[in-house]
């Protein structure tokens, strides 16, 4: 297995078939494309953002590399083997994480989930306790070892769930939503945690989440997945260019004047003396400052960085407008291309 291809996934798919009510007595079958011939690659070692909106086919893609659901057509591998012909093999060398739910043991004391799992991956003594350490530290969990799960608040329990998915050193870490539910201390706890194992062991991690702080501090590549196809597969940067981001330069000034005019920057916003003028995202704040500086009176001034959330929402609305039918059907998800990162078409 090349190293380069630890992840494979090619055009792969995966369609449900739902029954939906039509009329008063009448049920129709429905044909339900989640995930629309996907193709990628993630090299050992590599931290990937994985998003998109609710039911674009993130959970799904996870789910089928894991092994807990088999595509309905393509070819995935996950090093070097078949998640759905080998998913006990697998397991050994992946771990999981789903913010809405827990593979802790919900009357147990969060050690006892620990313990048991020692068994269940066979962990060698030593190793497990080495491991065991460094999680409670890194992720303050001592307080709560002896805290029964379902005593734990949610941030608590996504804690603790990373940590369980870490005791058996995978080689491979799925996180779906992990830090849901937790305040900013904890959210920062868990990127430095992420951050380190990836260092220091070259765990590979596929990240999804709709917190996009995570992505932009753990993450040089992103993939955007829209009706189960992927819109975008680049660097962070490149995701501005193709959606045309713009950065934000606040300015105060000494009192209340009409709309600064400034070659490159437009006013979006007024309040007082307080003016927000919007600039290309590759464009350089300082000559507009200095302008600015020279022909209005300063107070003070910040440049806030373009907020990708509204980035892929201005990708998913530009897409919508080009492509007319009803999202999420099968004709829908049919259509659409790739872009790269200098947002030209990739081959699907």
């Amino acid at each position: 297995m090349d190293d380069a291809d630890f992840i494979m996934l090619d055009g792969i798919e995966k369609v449900f078939d739902v029954r939906r009510k039509v009329g008063r007595f009448r049920r129709e079958r429905q044909r339900v494309r989640a995930v629309d011939g996907i193709s990628f690659r993630v090299p050992r070692g590599e931290m990937v953002g994985y998003i998109g909106p609710n039911g674009a086919g993130k959970s799904t893609t996870i789910k089928m590399l894991t092994g807990i659901l088999t595509p309905s057509g393509g070819r995935l591998r996950v090093a070097g083997i078949d998640p759905s012909r080998e998913r006990t093999r697998l397991a050994q060398r992946i771990g999981v994480v789903f913010g809405q739910r827990t593979t802790l043991w919900w009357d147990l004391p969060l050690i006892d989930s620990y313990r048991l799992m020692h068994r269940m991956y066979r962990v060698p003594d030593g190793r497990f306790k080495l491991n065991l350490e460094r999680c409670v530290e890194l992720l303050d969990l001592g307080a709560l070892l002896d805290v029964p799960v379902r005593q734990l608040s949610l941030g608590q329990r996504m804690r603790g769930d990373i940590a369980a998915a870490l005791l058996h050193d995978p080689e491979v870490l799925y996180l779906d939503e992990p830090t849901i539910g937790l305040d900013v201390i904890s959210k920062a706890k868990v990127r430095d945690f992420l951050r380190q194992l990836n260092a220091e062991r070259g765990t590979t991690v596929l990240l999804t989440t709709h917190d996009l702080t995570d992505i932009e501090q753990l993450c040089r590549r992103v993939m955007v997945i829209d009706h189960g196809r992927l819109l975008y597969d680049g660097a962070l940067a490149g995701l501005h260019e193709v959606g045309r981001s713009e950065r934000t330069l606040v300015v105060d000034l000494e009192r209340e004047l009409p709309p600064v005019e400034v070659v490159g920057a437009r006013v979006v916003k007024v309040e007082g003396p307080r003016q927000w003028l919007a600039f290309p995202a590759g464009a350089s704040a300082a000559p507009l400052v200095a302008r600015i500086a020279a022909e209005y009176p300063l107070v003070d001034l910040s440049v806030r960085e373009p907020d990708i959330e509204t980035v892929i929402a201005k990708m998913y609305a530009e897409r919508s407008d080009e492509e007319p039918g009803e999202a999420g059907s099968e004709e829908a998800g049919r259509t659409g291309d790739r872009l790269g990162t200098d947002g030209s078409r990739l081959p699907n």
